[in-house]
């Protein structure tokens, strides 16, 4: 998570306190990061692209990255834990999924809900995140409502929020049953994975019925622009597999290639979220590209960092196989 350090002098860190998880994610740049060009990629300083308006960080930082969550880990555990300060609406949005996924067919009910369960469904990383960008976004709107109101508009407001958190985590579930399907998985989650409990055709069409279950809570935001949003991340999954599944000997070896697949498969979801959540708030279009921006940094870490478990993790810890990507030819030694 430090790899977002470059929206510091921006206008969303300012409405962010240094002791919460925003400000520290948002520390200031040390005085040697400078800003990318779109196309830049991880050279030996590692300076990371991947699309637009990216940042850079450097080779000591990318190396010493654990070392500097250790080093910082128990002070931020003694005064905050992201997950607690949304418990409740994590709580209340895993409550939500489960009564939205219910099908008339048992089985496909059942299929649709397995990842849904409770003691299945883990941390919800993607809904947490999103939901405190809400709340930072939400303190200082650009246009208050009017007297009288104002309770009832950001109450809508954060219902609507909370369905962005929604529709993010069920399109996050059902590409992963595709992808499980597409890598002949048997676990997930450290849990059997779903084709290998029901088969492939189940499966996938319950990953279909999640999408169209997402589809029909984001119709509901009546917004154009969150529509075509979340619409792109939908277009960019299938990118980002269909580039994963066809590369060739050299574009194993590229690293632009690399990030650029990353971002489709893994960081568009989140970057894309994160400007939704912006936009619902009515935040300026300059807010809602640094939202976007610091969702997208943030997808990439994440998945950079997964990746280097596959490496380095125990089939224990990483809930499959330690280097099954390895084996199913989706990372490259």
């Amino acid at each position: 998570m430090l790899f977002c350090r470059g929206f510091s002098r921006t206008r969303i860190s300012r409405l962010i306190h240094r002791n919460s998880l925003f400000g520290l994610l948002l520390s200031p740049p040390s005085p040697t990061s400078q800003p990318l060009l779109s196309n830049q990629i991880l050279h030996p300083t590692i300076q990371v692209c991947g699309g637009r308006g990216n940042f850079s960080w450097s080779l000591p930082a990318f190396l010493g990255l654990g070392r500097l969550i250790h080093r910082s880990s128990s002070v931020i555990e003694e005064h905050l834990d992201p997950f607690s300060l949304v418990a409740d609406e994590l709580s209340l949005i895993a409550n939500r999924l489960r009564a939205m996924v219910v099908a008339e067919v048992p089985k496909l009910a059942s299929a649709a809900e397995y990842f849904f369960q409770i003691g299945v469904e883990r941390k919800r990383f993607r809904p947490t995140v999103l939901l405190l960008m809400a709340r930072a976004l939400n303190v200082h709107r650009p246009e208050p409502p009017a007297e009288g109101v104002g309770d009832a508009s950001t109450t809508d407001l954060h219902a609507r929020q909370q369905s962005i958190a929604e529709i993010t985590e069920m399109v996050h579930v059902a590409s992963l049953l595709h992808d499980d399907i597409l890598d002949d998985a048997d676990d997930r989650r450290g849990f059997g994975s779903l084709n290998a409990i029901l088969g492939n055709k189940l499966a996938l069409l319950a990953g279909d019925f999640l999408l169209s279950r997402a589809c029909v809570s984001l119709a509901a935001l009546k917004n154009t622009e969150v529509a075509s949003l979340l619409a792109t991340v939908l277009e960019h999954l299938v990118t980002g597999e269909t580039m994963q599944m066809t590369t060739s000997s050299e574009q194993r070896c590229s690293m632009e290639y690399y990030m650029q697949k990353t971002y489709y498969k893994t960081a568009s979801l989140i970057s894309n979220s994160c400007k939704a959540i912006a936009l619902l708030a009515g935040q300026t279009a300059e807010v809602a590209m640094l939202a976007f921006e610091y969702g997208k940094n943030l997808g990439l870490a994440y998945q950079l960092i997964d990746d280097v478990l596959d490496f380095t993790g125990t089939s224990t810890s990483l809930g499959k196989g330690s280097l099954s990507d390895i084996r199913h030819v989706i990372l490259y030694p």
